[in-house]
């Protein structure tokens, strides 16, 4: 028993799992919000601006009974929230190369709840999702693999031997950012608690804000300057914290699937296999009228569909002891997906729930698909094929300088 539990310890303290899965959900949440932001750019006053139905009064009485948080909620000035709406968009682009991608994942975060809950009535099931993994991911390791990180980490170790660069463009922006957010907690800023309305019970936002802050410059003192064993109780407590949040995604994923498949079960249209039927002759989830018209007009399509659907969120959760089935099912709710965002025009909604499946997928086809991927680009651009292995990704397990998203003294890597 104590070698089992050893063992287990040693397992998730000793490097943080599933890189290349970390990666893909970072990707693909960061993508899916930057093409919302840039598709609903004309439309972003209306949504979540002063031009809104929804009243900045309303937005903090609502708040200051859900406790949450939003950095809009400080002005209702048309310039704030530009710069906002500004920043969440460079942030998720940032994210979605890896670049700084600790510091971009906080930044991640507070974009996507400043502007879904100045506004929470027009979010969907998608934006629930992206909701709670922007949170998740800032306790993640997602830049390991496939980031300009990683990258700068591969460089800086093909320079082994060379003086540490001093990484300024990272102390300037960790001093930016804490200079910002000072300003805002000398100012009042609406919303800033120390002990409460924050992400934890009885830790406020200015307590997790601030604590990010100094985590992130207490982790480039010690590497700069105590990399002993300082560095490896911080390195083993990062470790830690990435695999309970994967932990956590994982569960979240199966009970969202789990949760949606049982309130099926319950529903009568569920129960006489024509729940499908009816979204598909609404107006508004008719992207293709004809085709919806067309799989609508067919019943038993209807029925294989309704129970199929109801019958792999059902069994999803169950499937994961078994790698080969759980496999050809993850196939299925991507390609289900896929319908949904094609048929009912949410592409969206699908990207963000193909982004959360993709903590599952096994890593030999993820690697295989950076190789792949890397070969493709090799043939397109010579420059990329006569690369070091500095300059290039090779898809092989990540070491321990690209473990925390950056190599080397970076301070917001």
């Amino acid at each position: 028993m104590e070698r089992a539990v050893g063992r287990g310890f040693g397992l998730v303290t000793g490097r943080a799992l599933a890189p290349y899965q970390t990666a893909v959900i970072r990707i693909g949440f960061a993508a899916t919000w930057l093409l919302f932001l840039l598709r609903e750019w004309p439309h972003r006053r209306t949504l979540y601006g002063p031009d809104g139905p929804w009243s900045l009064d309303m937005a903090r009485r609502l708040l200051d009974g859900n406790h949450a948080f939003s950095t809009l909620l400080w002005s209702n000035g048309p310039g704030w929230f530009e710069c906002v709406y500004g920043m969440a968009i460079v942030a998720s682009a940032a994210l979605l190369v890896g670049w700084r991608t600790r510091t971009m994942s906080v930044l991640f975060m507070l974009g996507v709840i400043s502007l879904q809950n100045r506004s929470i009535f027009i979010g969907d099931g998608g934006d629930n999702v992206v909701h709670l993994m922007s949170m998740y991911l800032v306790l993640t390791r997602c830049g390991q693999v496939w980031s300009l990180d990683a990258r700068r980490a591969k460089r800086a170790e093909s320079a082994e031997g060379a003086p540490a660069a001093r990484d300024l463009p990272g102390i300037v922006l960790w001093a930016v950012l804490g200079l910002g957010l000072a300003v805002a907690q000398l100012s009042g800023a609406y919303g800033l608690h120390w002990f409460e309305n924050g992400p934890f019970p009885h830790i406020g936002w200015s307590t997790a804000l601030w604590g990010l802050w100094l985590t992130h410059g207490l982790w480039w003192a010690v590497q700069r300057y105590a990399p002993g064993e300082p560095r490896t109780v911080l390195d083993t407590l990062a470790k830690l914290a990435h695999n309970g949040a994967l932990l956590v995604i994982m569960v979240e994923v199966c009970l969202i699937y789990a949760t949606a498949g049982w309130y099926k079960i319950q529903g009568t249209r569920w129960q006489d296999g024509t729940a499908v039927f009816y979204p598909m002759h609404l107006d508004y989830f008719s992207p293709w009228p004809a085709l919806s018209h067309l799989l609508g007009g067919n019943g038993v399509m209807v029925m294989l569909i309704t129970y199929g659907t109801v019958i792999v969120q059902v069994a999803f959760p169950f499937t994961l002891f078994n790698r080969r089935l759980k496999n050809v099912l993850l196939v299925v709710m991507i390609c289900e997906h896929l319908s949904i965002a094609f048929l009912l025009g949410l592409p969206f909604f699908s990207l963000a729930m193909i982004a959360a499946d993709a903590v599952f997928l096994p890593t030999n086809f993820l690697t295989w698909l950076s190789g792949r991927l890397c070969g493709l680009c090799a043939r397109l651009s010579p420059r990329a094929g006569n690369a070091g292995p500095a300059d290039r990704e090779t898809g092989g397990e990540p070491d321990a300088r690209t473990e925390h998203g950056g190599g080397g003294h970076t301070l917001v890597g």
